[in-house]
């Protein structure tokens, strides 16, 4: 579930950074929880999708310096004799 994991992230990450209060690497890692080298590869991820992001050191912030939208939609269902449970974006939900 790493996979699952790293999408969550991203997503997260990237609304910090749309809504531009990511605060500094240390804080944003803080945070989400993770390390700082977390946040440097999430952002390279991020680049490798030609989001351009920059760090502003007097608002202590990251911002895209371009139009950049990342919508992930996560969808998984696990079905026994039982029950059903789905797993949206992480969260679990059993029917």
């Amino acid at each position: 579930m790493n996979t699952i994991k790293t999408l969550e992230r991203l997503q997260r990450i990237h609304s910090l950074i749309e809504n531009e209060c990511t605060g500094s690497p240390y804080e944003l890692a803080s945070k989400m929880n993770i390390s700082e080298r977390s946040i440097y590869n999430l952002i390279e991820y991020l680049r490798d999708f030609e989001a351009m992001i920059a760090y502003d050191r007097g608002r202590k912030t990251y911002y895209y310096k371009n139009n950049f939208s990342l919508n992930l939609h996560i969808s998984l269902s696990i079905g026994t004799d039982d029950a059903v449970t789905e797993v949206l974006g992480g969260s679990y939900l059993e029917r």
